[in-house]
């Protein structure tokens, strides 16, 4: 089982990351918010990973965080939800923002998901709606509850995203926003760096 890949990211395309991990290159299945959130080509990277072997072949998917890694593997559990209909899930919402969905009973919402009619996503909601993988994770605590990120991903980054969250940005606004931002810049600096790509005055 490979549970994670930490190396330097070698390239990407709309579907996937490359990660070289010491000369190794490991193409890894991503949803766009998690792709939109990776560092520039060349700087380190870490994610965690989910080995799926089936009779099509093997393919090895990728996550920011241990949380949305989670939400996959409980997702592809549904009768009829695979692994590409659950990172379009991921792409479409955060982590805790469709178990908040789910929890809620919440079908439309869930129904917006490319390829998710009515009929799924009521099954979606039915079977996972009471999973105890999902309650013991934290995403049920709301959009404060803290992700368990790998060590290596950058903190400065991180608290900075956070900020941008606090302020009502969405996810893939801050992480757009902090692409390509300086290495190694502090968190406030991040941030000032971000808000002037928003234009937000300060």
């Amino acid at each position: 089982m490979i549970a994670f890949l930490r190396g330097e990211l070698a390239g990407s395309s709309s579907t996937m990351a490359y990660i070289d991990v010491d000369g190794v290159g490991y193409g890894v299945l991503m949803a766009q918010r998690s792709l939109s959130m990776l560092p520039a080509v060349g700087e380190k990277v870490a994610v965690f990973t989910h080995l799926q072997v089936s009779d099509a072949g093997i393919a090895l998917y990728g996550f920011i965080t241990e949380e949305e890694r989670t939400l996959f593997n409980q997702l592809i559990t549904v009768n009829g939800v695979g692994p590409k209909m659950a990172l379009a899930a991921l792409s479409t919402y955060a982590p805790h923002e469709l178990v908040q969905a789910i929890a809620a009973e919440n079908v439309t919402a869930v129904a917006k998901i490319p390829g998710v009619g009515k009929k799924t996503a009521s099954r979606i909601v039915l079977e996972l709606k009471g999973s105890q993988a999902l309650m013991g994770s934290g995403l049920f605590g709301g959009a404060g509850a803290a992700s368990e990120a790998l060590p290596a991903l950058d903190t400065a980054m991180q608290g900075a995203t956070e900020a941008l969250l606090s302020m009502g940005f969405t996810e893939a606004e801050a992480a757009l926003a902090l692409k390509d931002a300086p290495e190694g810049a502090a968190e406030p600096k991040l941030l000032q760096y971000a808000l002037k790509r928003l234009g937000t005055k300060q």
